[in-house]
C-alpha cells in the first residue's frame, strides 16, 4: 500500500532521514519507536507531504506522490493524527469532523453527514457530538484528533503518539478503538512512546534513531534486542 525508497531528509549537520526504507502492507498494523529526536514525527511530515525529502521517492498503491502537496496526499487516502490535538475549539466535534470530511477527504454533504455520524460511534464520540471542541477533557480531544483522521476516509493512518498522557484505562479503551479501526481494514503505522499500548495492535515494529531504521521485525523479537535496549531504553545492553 505504501512504501518508501531511500528517503533522506536533513537541515545541515542535523539529519532526521537517512536513507529510510520502508513498506506498509494493505491492512497492516507497524509501530515506530525511537528516542526523542530519533525523526518519527518528521517521517510522518514526510509522508503527509508536510516535508520534502531531499532525495528517495515515496509510493502509494503503485503511484508516486513525493512531489504532491499534503491536501492531495490525504485525499489519495492517507490520514493523520498529531501529538497535540488542535482541533477548531469554537467548532462543536460534529463540526470538526465536517470540516475533515468535506475538505480533507473531497466528500460531498451528502456523503459526508452518514460518514461523520458513523465515525462519531466508532470513536465514542456520540454522545458529546454537539460540545464544543475546545471544552473537551484530554482523552476526547485525542478521541477527536483520531475521529477527524478518520473523517477523510484513510486507507493508511497514522498515528503520533495518540496515547501519550492518557490514564491506563483510557489507554485501554483507546486500544479497543484503534483494533476496530484496523479490523476495518485500514493500514497503521503508529509512533508511540506507551510500548504496551503499541505492542497490544502492531504486527511489525521499527526502531529509528538518528534518522535511521536500526530495527526492524517482529514485535517481541525487537524488544529482545540488545541494540534496541541500550538505544531506546537506556540500559546497558
Amino acid at each position: 500500500m505504501l512504501e518508501l525508497k531511500a528517503i533522506s531528509k536533513a537541515f545541515g549537520a542535523i539529519v532526521v532521514a537517512s536513507d529510510i526504507d520502508l513498506t506498509l502492507s494493505s491492512g497492516e498494523a507497524l509501530g515506530v519507536i525511537g528516542p526523542n529526536g530519533a525523526g518519527k514525527s518528521s517521517l510522518f511530515n514526510l509522508i503527509t507531504g508536510m516535508m520534502r525529502p531531499d532525495s528517495g521517492r515515496i509510493i502509494l498503491d503503485g503511484n508516486e506522490i513525493t512531489h504532491l502537496p499534503p491536501e492531495d496526499r490525504c485525499r489519495a487516502g492517507i490520514g493523520r493524527s498529531f501529538q497535540i490535538p488542535l482541533p477548531f475549539d469554537h467548532l462543536s466535534v460534529f463540526e470538526n469532523l465536517s470540516v475533515a470530511a468535506l475538505f480533507g477527504g473531497g466528500l460531498s454533504e451528502a456523503e459526508a453527514i452518514p460518514l461523520c455520524g458513523r465515525t462519531l460511534v466508532l470513536t465514542g464520540l456520540e454522545a458529546k457530538a454537539n460540545r464544543l471542541a475546545g471544552s473537551l477533557p484530554l482523552l476526547d480531544r485525542k478521541r477527536l484528533e483520531l475521529a477527524r483522521a478518520l473523517a477523510t476516509c484513510p486507507r493508511t493512518l497514522l498515528l503520533d503518539e495518540i496515547a501519550g498522557g492518557l490514564t491506563d484505562a483510557e489507554c485501554h479503551e483507546l486500544i479497543a478503538t484503534i483494533r476496530t479501526i484496523h479490523a476495518e481494514g485500514v493500514g497503521i503505522i503508529w509512533i508511540e512512546h506507551v510500548v504496551h499500548a503499541l505492542l497490544a495492535v502492531v504486527q511489525r515494529l521499527i526502531v529509528l534513531d538518528f534518522g535511521r531504521v536500526v530495527a526492524q521485525g517482529a514485535p517481541a523479537e525487537v524488544m529482545r534486542s540488545n541494540e534496541v535496549q541500550t538505544i531506546y531504553m537506556g540500559v546497558p545492553a
